[in-house]
């Protein structure tokens, strides 16, 4: 059979590739600081607008995640908001970001994991910024690519890259989307997500492993949908309720 649809996984494999070849250094380094905060009974937190807002929750309250992962979701960026557009103008207030981290527990000695495909809007740019103002390391999942062929909508200038501590690209194309069929000039089938949800896990890998090297036991979920799943679980909510501020 002839279709695109086959074009799109061999990219995805030629993206994975690139991740795997270009992307290892910040993605250990990524994973050590989080190793580490969470030893050092810290908190690990991720954000992301709209559908960035994708590898959040692939990384929170989840089989096989690390119970000390916390999302900030506020509900004005998610996509269960109507009239939808309104999460586009939100991504781009300033001021906000602000006022969700000063309303969040998160605090000096953390971590934040940021996603902006375009790493362009005010969202993750003033995230960042007010982040490091409070002693928090700071990462980003973005696309180099398109960042560096698109303005910031910061009034600083600064695109989402400029800011973070350490910088992961997601070897995406521009503007994300990646197939084109005959007969359109707009490409199909974004790449981000599936990407972006391969890195998170690779981080989340990489941290557990880290940990054992410590000589620490991992506080990974096991599924609420097998036997004891729920006793286990309460346990971890338990031993590191102090870094858990999503219950």
């Amino acid at each position: 059979m002839k279709s695109k649809c086959f074009d799109y996984l061999d990219h995805i494999g030629e993206i994975l590739e690139r991740i795997r070849t270009t992307q290892w250094d910040s993605i250990d380094r990524c994973a050590r600081q989080m190793a580490h905060a969470i030893a050092e009974g810290h908190s690990v937190y991720a954000f992301g607008a709209s559908h960035a807002s994708i590898l959040a929750q692939e990384m929170f309250y989840r089989t096989g995640g690390l119970a000390v992962l916390n999302a900030i979701l506020p509900s004005e960026f998610m996509l269960n908001t109507r009239p939808v557009t309104q999460t586009s103008a939100m991504e781009r207030l300033s001021g906000y970001p602000e006022i969700i981290l000063k309303h969040s527990d998160i605090r000096s000695g953390d971590v934040l994991l940021l996603h902006s495909v375009s790493g362009r809007n005010t969202a993750a740019i003033e995230m960042a910024m007010e982040a490091s103002k409070m002693g928090i390391f700071t990462a980003a999942i973005t696309n180099l690519e398109y960042s560096g062929q698109v303005t910031s909508r910061h009034p600083s200038g600064k695109k989402l890259c400029d800011l973070c501590d350490v910088v992961i690209d997601n070897c995406g194309d521009f503007e994300d989307s990646s197939m084109l069929l005959p007969g359109m000039n707009q490409k199909i089938a974004p790449t981000s997500s599936v990407i972006g949800c391969s890195i998170v896990n690779m981080i989340v890998i990489r941290i557990v492993e880290y940990l054992l090297e410590m000589g620490i036991e991992p506080p990974v979920f096991h599924s609420a949908n097998v036997d004891g799943g729920d006793e286990f679980n309460q346990v971890l909510f338990e031993k590191y309720r102090s870094q858990i501020h999503y219950l």
